[in-house]
């Protein structure tokens, strides 16, 4: 017996699966639907989502462009951190997921809905992720997931639901798609079905994003990223917004085949999964980043980023975006990105993302001190009593043990 649902937001991306989830709350919890779908920067056109809402009697409907709140709230933040999930993965699809749930949340108070749905499955992180979301923000809303609960465990079944209840279908869905694909501004990440062999490679038409290194130009591109507080600003002195930045930047590492990941992971639920990842603008971005830091960020505030960042990633990956744990270390690299100022200059080439030059006002880099030439600034002499000192408890121990 469904629990009573007087209205639910369920996150609609006016696909197959998501329509089906939306007319199967109408008929398993007799509730009203509000669809919210979100323009995240997926490269697909979003009004037909509207009109098939429309079409099956939704009322309350909210399209929203959300590119420029997603790079500057949430990627950009992120990146500040250099956050890497088991060393690789730059979390495209892991940090949209806050932004839709906390959107769904908002407009479940604006419109009186009780309730929230999603279409993710029993099986990977997303679920985990929207729902943490969820009741950190509401605590007593009720959470709909249908994969959880329904007996549509095919393919087949779901388009026999949606033929029995005139839902369209478009002719090029019917067939089973060779693997699922999520795409966002930063990434698109394609995972399932022919990819699920770990041994074997992808064929080249797995790839959206880039094209392959072995295409690429033959001539590098070189351009210079401007950055204030840690955040990109400008490309080549050109000041850009962030989503704007973002693209420009996508469009860079596609033309030059930066970007591409082939990844198995360890998902929060606890099996492992292959993904094939490309995050063009993101990877030029992540190395530009870095890059600005080794000459702006003192050796112990730098060495503290890296310790903490995979500890950021995991929490970001598995979901707590909106935990008080994940805020605190927010402030602490946001601290640390005062004075990451300046312009990095980077060689795009054949799937490459090269740092060749940085500068910046705040920098730390002393020509001075590092010279190999004659210097009047340190004296070479200091570093026997240097080593002495951080020699001595290993002397001590080998004397102590013989």
């Amino acid at each position: 017996m469904a629990k009573k649902i007087n209205k639910v937001v369920l996150a609609y991306s006016g696909g197959l699966d998501t329509s089906v989830i939306l007319k199967w709350l109408q008929t398993t919890y007799g509730c009203e639907v509000v669809t919210f779908t979100a323009d995240l920067g997926q490269g697909e056109e979003l009004e037909p989502a509207r009109k098939k809402a429309e079409m099956l009697g939704i009322k309350q409907i909210y399209v929203e462009d959300l590119r420029e709140t997603f790079v500057r709230d949430y990627v950009f933040p992120m990146f500040r951190a250099n956050a890497l999930y088991e060393g690789t993965y730059l979390l495209g699809t892991s940090i949209a997921r806050p932004l839709i749930a906390r959107r769904q949340i908002e407009i479940a108070k604006e419109t009186g809905a009780d309730a929230v749905a999603h279409g993710a499955t029993g099986k990977g992180n997303d679920q985990v992720r929207f729902e943490l979301t969820y009741y950190s923000l509401n605590p007593d809303i009720k959470v709909i997931a249908p994969w959880r609960e329904w007996e549509l465990t095919s393919r087949t079944k779901l388009i026999e639901f949606a033929e029995k209840n005139q839902i369209p279908i478009a002719k090029d869905k019917r067939g089973e798609a060779p693997f699922s694909v999520d795409a966002n501004l930063l990434h698109s990440s394609s995972e399932g079905k022919a990819l699920e062999d770990p041994w074997h490679e992808p064929e080249e038409f797995v790839y959206q994003r880039t094209i392959s290194p072995e295409a690429a130009p033959d001539k590098p591109t070189y351009i210079e990223i401007g950055f204030e507080k840690g955040d990109p600003v400008s490309i080549d002195g050109e000041k850009l917004s962030p989503a704007t930045l973002l693209t420009k930047l996508n469009a860079l590492g596609k033309a030059n085949g930066v970007g591409r990941l082939d990844l198995v992971e360890n998902r929060f639920v606890g099996m492992k999964s292959r993904g094939v990842y490309e995050t063009p603008g993101g990877t030029i971005l992540h190395h530009a980043h870095r890059a600005m830091e080794s000459i702006t960020l003192d050796r112990g505030a730098a060495h503290l980023k890296d310790e903490i960042m995979p500890r950021y990633a995991e929490l970001i990956y598995n979901g707590f975006w909106f935990s008080p744990e994940r805020e605190m270390l927010q402030a602490l690299i946001d601290k640390s990105q005062e004075h990451v100022e300046g312009i990095v200059r980077m060689k795009l080439y054949k799937g490459n993302a090269i740092v060749v030059g940085r500068q910046s006002s705040k920098s730390l880099y002393s020509l001075a001190h590092v010279t190999f030439e004659e210097d009047q600034v340190y004296d070479q002499r200091d570093a026997a009593g240097f080593i002495k000192l951080n020699a001595l408890r290993l002397r001590l121990l080998k004397c102590g043990r013989g």
